[in-house]
Formats: C-alpha cells, sequence, structure tokens
C-alpha cells in the first residue's frame, strides 16, 4: 500500500518549526468523523515499532475475522531522537515502508500511538491514515496530553470509558472531546490494577466509534489483538537485528 497523499510523508530534515506546521496541515486535512467505510469482514491491521540500536523496525500484522491472514516489516535509520509530539518523523518512513510491503489492502489500521489525542491533533496513527488516506485509530498507554473529563475512582472498572478533552496544550477549544479513557481489561480485587488505554481517532473516524473499535478487536488481553501481535513480531525482528 502506497501513500496517497505522499505531500504528507514525514521528513526528519525538516524544523522543529517546519514539523509542527505540517502537522496543523494534516489535522486540517484528517477528519474525525465516521465515513461507514466498513465491510461487514473488514481487514484489520495492527501496526507497532521497535528499536534495535539506531534502527527502527516497524511491523504490521493483518487480521480478518480473528484470523492472521499476513505480516509485514520494514527497518530504517533512526534520523532524529524521541521528541514528545514529533513521534511520526521518527518513525514514519519506517511504517510507511512496512505498508509498501503489505500485500493486502488493509479496511482499518490500529496504530501503537496516539491519532487526535495530540498538541497539534496530528498524533502518529493522524499522520499515517491522512498520508495513506485510511481510517486509522491511535491506541496509546500513556496520555500525552488533553484531561480526563470527569473521571471515577481509580481504578477503573472493566468496561468504563472516560472522555479524553482538550485542554490549554491543545490546539483546540477547550472541553473539546478527543478521545477516551478505555479500560479494556482489569483485575478482580483492589491489590493491583491495569491502567486504561488512550484511544483516539486518526482518520476517518469518531472519537467514539475509534474507542468501540478499539476495545471490539481485544481478545482477552489489554491491547488490541492486531496491535498486541504486531508488537510481537516487532520484538521478534528486533532479536533477530541483534544477533
Amino acid at each position: 500500500m502506497r501513500p496517497r497523499r505522499p505531500e504528507f510523508r514525514p521528513d526528519p530534515e525538516l524544523t522543529r518549526e517546519e514539523m509542527e506546521r505540517l502537522q496543523r496541515d494534516l489535522a486540517a486535512e484528517a477528519r474525525f468523523t465516521d465515513d461507514g467505510s466498513f465491510s461487514d469482514s473488514p481487514l484489520v491491521v495492527g501496526v507497532d515499532q521497535a528499536f534495535p540500536e539506531d534502527r527502527a523496525v516497524s511491523a504490521i500484522v493483518a487480521m480478518r475475522d480473528g484470523e492472521v491472514v499476513e505480516r509485514a516489516s520494514a527497518e530504517t535509520d533512526l534520523s532524529i531522537p524521541y521528541i514528545p509530539g514529533l513521534l511520526s518523523f521518527r518513525e514514519g518512513e519506517s511504517i510507511l515502508a512496512a505498508f509498501e510491503a503489505l500485500e493486502a489492502e488493509p479496511d482499518l489500521a490500529l496504530f501503537d500511538g496516539s491519532g487526535r489525542i495530540h498538541f497539534r491533533q496530528a498524533g502518529l496513527a493522524t499522520h499515517m491514515g491522512v498520508t495513506l488516506d485510511l481510517p486509522s485509530v491511535g491506541v496509546a498507554k500513556s496520555l500525552l496530553c488533553g484531561r480526563l473529563s470527569n473521571p471515577p475512582e481509580e481504578p477503573f472498572s472493566e468496561g468504563t470509558r472516560v472522555p479524553i478533552v482538550a485542554d490549554g496544550r491543545v490546539d483546540l477549544p477547550e472541553g473539546t472531546v478527543l478521545g477516551y479513557a478505555v479500560q479494556t481489561r482489569q483485575y478482580e480485587g483492589n491489590s493491583r490494577h491495569i491502567n486504561p488505554l488512550y484511544v483516539s481517532p486518526g482518520h476517518r473516524m469518531s472519537a467514539e466509534t475509534a474507542a468501540s473499535l478499539a476495545e471490539a478487536h481485544c481478545a482477552g488481553y489489554k491491547l488490541p489483538e492486531p496491535i498486541r501481535l504486531a508488537d510481537q513480531y516487532a520484538g521478534e525482528l528486533a532479536r533477530e537485528a541483534n544477533r
């Protein structure tokens, strides 16, 4: 799968100001509403990365009806250090190369990273989703920005879904819903607990649908199954690269 909007390819040679300007342009192009494009049996890909030495390894696992139908990967140099809010410029070329190696045409992509929950509404899932023009969801393990709206007492019980709304660090009016904290799994009792996932739309998706899709694709684990398997695959590739 090749980029349909190549003008948005992440260029690590840009200045920070140019990167942030590009992200604002991406946010203007992103559609954070449902477009009704899903089939009854969609091909869903999970995308995750690993970092052996100074390299980025991107792994994609494609699934249909709970079964793996294809795996694809790519490895590139890491050109810039990790900078909060600019993750796609560090990892994006590797991810796009993995998509180009993918033979199947996905209907939906679940990314290990943020979508609209981002300072400029353009996290990894949004950047990749717009560039590929692919319905996408960001599934993050930590909250980059925004705040929980009226959170219940922690730890959240399984099935809890709390809106994440814009705060003063986001290029949006305060209180705008960016995504949801989604508690996909939880231990019983109070001795230990599982933190929620922070789910947001990347492209061609509403916040509510993004949260529902992430939850629907969990198969007994905290992470959606396509991302969980992509994480395992990325780990395998990284171990091979380090041999």
